[in-house]
């Protein structure tokens, strides 16, 4: 998947089947959270920044390796 530099917004990635099960399958619990929805013009790059407090590099790498698979 073309994560196009990191501007693919979250809203892009959750309305393909694909990328939305990847993070489904790693975030599931955090996707429920009210916020996600409000968040759909993030681009995946501001998202990692809001998120990676909260989420560990590790996994956030392994997220982005997954999605680029797509």
């Amino acid at each position: 998947m073309d994560l196009m530099g990191g501007r693919i917004t979250a809203a892009q990635l959750l309305n393909d089947p694909k990328s939305r099960a990847v993070l489904e399958k790693r975030f599931g619990k955090w996707l429920k959270h009210p916020l996600v929805r409000s968040a759909g013009s993030l681009t995946l790059t501001q998202v990692i920044e809001l998120t990676k407090t909260y989420i560990p590099k590790k996994d956030i790498d392994a997220t982005l390796e997954e999605l680029k698979k797509l």
